[in-house]
């Protein structure tokens, strides 16, 4: 698998992102919706990647920077025809592995609470992530569920 930084100009990553934005809706109440489409992933405090499988796009994951030790993953998500491959792993121990080359002391990253984000739970957890307190300017919200993992 070939992980690379992406511009957000493929027709590949549109899709995925619209696929995800419609599940994120589909799943959660619209006010509880806080995925990021292109125009807001398309800011400088954000770094985008985007994980191939065989020239196939096999997922996709950000980190947004919030402050110069702080930062949060964003868009994590794994192509329906790649889902139990390990794509989610490798993508975010990528990340994690570019968090530290960066300097960030900390990564957090909001989920649903819903059943249908509880593989995404277990994938942090398995990652070191903890559930903690909100953190940004996320509102205080039943359907959002908070982890955290210092590095």
């Amino acid at each position: 698998m070939d992980i690379r930084i992406d511009d957000l100009s493929g027709i590949e990553i549109a899709a995925l992102l619209n696929e995800h934005l419609q599940d994120m809706y589909a799943t959660s109440p619209a006010e509880s919706v806080h995925a990021l489409d292109l125009s807001k992933l398309r800011q400088p405090n954000i770094t985008f990647w985007t994980i191939w499988d065989n020239g196939q796009l096999a997922g996709c994951g950000a980190i947004k920077r919030l402050s110069a030790s702080h930062a949060e993953i964003k868009s994590m998500r794994v192509a329906n025809a790649h889902r139990r491959k390990g794509v989610a792993a490798k993508l975010l121990q990528h990340m994690l592995d570019v968090a530290k080359i960066n300097g960030y002391q900390q990564l957090s990253l909001e989920t649903g609470t819903m059943a249908f984000f509880k593989p995404a739970r277990q994938l942090y957890a398995g990652f070191g992530f903890k559930v903690g307190e909100k953190f940004a300017d996320y509102p205080l919200d039943p359907h959002s569920l908070f982890m955290h993992k210092y590095l």
